[in-house]
């Protein structure tokens, strides 16, 4: 099947052709490193990940950019009610930040550029966009983006601003801001008192970037003019990625990006995230409560990213309940060593593979994929429990899922089970061996209580943590 995306822009799926033929450029909206992110969006770039993965799956060599916004109205406000300077606050949470990466398995983008890093590329863009009419200064120092001079504005949010006259929008300078108010946005943001010591030099005066010009500089220096891909959530649509649009575009007079990708909102407990509600959790209040993280990856990757996902806790005990099946069907495979080669195994993995790949083919549909995997688990365990697999048939599924994990990246290595575990692991084995079953049970016990759970299989015990 041809690989297809929901082009945002357009309103419908999409046969995917990138610009140049098996290279992708892709950027990704990052985090506004002002405190810790919520798992809301970490639903975001584990879909991103799921989306690069998929790519390099199927051949693509993928430039993945993630900015860093470490400058604006947040993270100034925030650093200064601490009393640290921006730049030591800013550096705690993009450090936490790459943190939680590590932990939920993201590979790491190409690069990811921090916006006080790139203040020189932004001058530029706004510079040409004054001179050609696209925006204005005002008398306090500020420039603004003129959305009655794009005639596009409003296209990819599906908005309809085409009576919109120069100068009536009115203008606004804070960043986020309601779709039922376009209005024109600022691309510098001249210094006030309350923004301390945060301010560059420009042509205008002293002061700073408005938000969404930053990620205008950041794509073009790393992925030029025009590129492939963009993504964030749908949050992002208005009006981030809109202006984004507006400001390059108007710059550059050249088409920005040819598929806009946008990940659904998550739901808590069946309402949106809100610390009133009791319901707003980040990376860390979660596995502050002793959950995986790859559950929480599981959990955000197994609904389709378009539909709306509902985070509960019952729901993320699943997730683990689905890991604990892949991880020890892996587990079982990696001990089979005996029984008669299954020429039926061939043709199951064939079909799982063929299932797998024609959903993730459709606008990374991720659960008939997950469902195409735990069908060939299913019946590969009824066969090792039966003797109807050999060794050779073991190591080809192995290879399968390990090729599927190469997109969903839920498997964990192993660690290393201690001298002293397998020397009370063989002792068990032994007393069960005489049909002393007291003895073996208190090894079970003795295994426990040590943090190992033991699980006999026909082809012999499987030890693993305790979870």
């Amino acid at each position: 099947m041809t690989l297809r995306f929901f082009n945002t822009l357009k309103r419908k799926l999409q046969v995917f052709k990138p610009i140049k033929e098996g290279f992708v450029g892709l950027y990704t909206c990052g985090p506004t490193v002002y405190n810790y992110p919520h798992i809301g969006n970490y639903r975001a770039y584990i879909f991103e990940d799921i989306l690069r993965r998929y790519l390099e799956y199927k051949g693509f060599h993928v430039n993945q950019i993630m900015n860093i916004t470490d400058v604006d109205d947040k993270t100034i406000r925030d650093s200064q009610k601490e009393g640290s300077s921006l730049k030591q606050f800013t550096e705690r949470y993009t450090q936490a930040f790459f943190e939680d990466l590590k932990s939920l398995n993201i590979q790491p983008a190409a690069v990811y550029p921090l916006a006080t890093d790139h203040i020189k590329e932004m001058i530029e863009i706004i510079d040409a966009l004054l001179k050609k009419k696209k925006a204005y200064k005002t008398d306090d120092g500020c420039a603004y983006y003129e959305i009655s001079k794009f005639k596009k504005y409003g296209q990819l949010a599906n908005m309809d601003v085409s009576q919109l006259q120069a100068g009536a929008s009115g203008r606004v300078q804070h960043d986020e801001y309601d779709r039922d108010h376009p209005q024109d946005f600022a691309l510098w943001k001249a210094w006030t008192p309350e923004d301390g010591d945060v301010k560059w030099d420009s042509p205008w005066g002293a002061g700073r970037p408005g938000w969404h010009i930053e990620c205008s500089a950041m794509s073009r220096k790393y992925l030029g003019d025009q590129f492939d891909m963009h993504t964030g959530g749908v949050d992002n649509i208005f009006p981030h990625h809109q202006n984004e649009i507006a400001q390059t575009e108007g710059f550059t007079g050249k088409t920005f990006v040819k598929y806009w990708l946008h990940c659904e909102h998550l739901l808590v407990d069946g309402q949106k995230m809100s610390k009133s509600l009791g319901n707003f959790y980040t990376l860390r209040d979660i596995l502050n409560k002793g959950h995986h993280p790859l559950a929480v990856r599981y959990l955000l990757l197994s609904a389709h990213y378009r539909q709306k996902l509902n985070f509960t806790m019952e729901s993320l005990g699943a997730a683990r309940a689905a890991l604990d099946r892949i991880w020890e069907c892996v587990r079982k495979l990696e001990a089979h060593k005996e029984g008669a080669e299954n020429p039926a195994v061939d043709k199951l993995l064939a079909r799982a593979q063929k299932n797998f790949e024609r959903s993730m083919d459709n606008d990374l549909e991720s659960a008939p994929a997950l469902a195409a995997m735990f069908d060939m688990i299913t019946k590969v365990n009824s066969w090792m429990m039966t003797q109807k697999i050999g060794p050779l048939n073991a190591q080809a599924v192995l290879t399968v899922m390990k090729k599927f994990d190469k997109v969903l990246g839920v498997l964990v290595e192993e660690e290393k089970i201690p001298e002293h575990i397998q020397k009370l692991v063989q002792e068990r084995e032994q007393a069960r061996t005489s049909k002393q079953f007291d003895v073996a049970d208190k090894l079970r016990e003795k295994l426990k209580q040590a943090g190992y759970v033991v699980d006999d299989t026909p082809q012999g015990p499987v030890v693993k943590k305790a979870a």
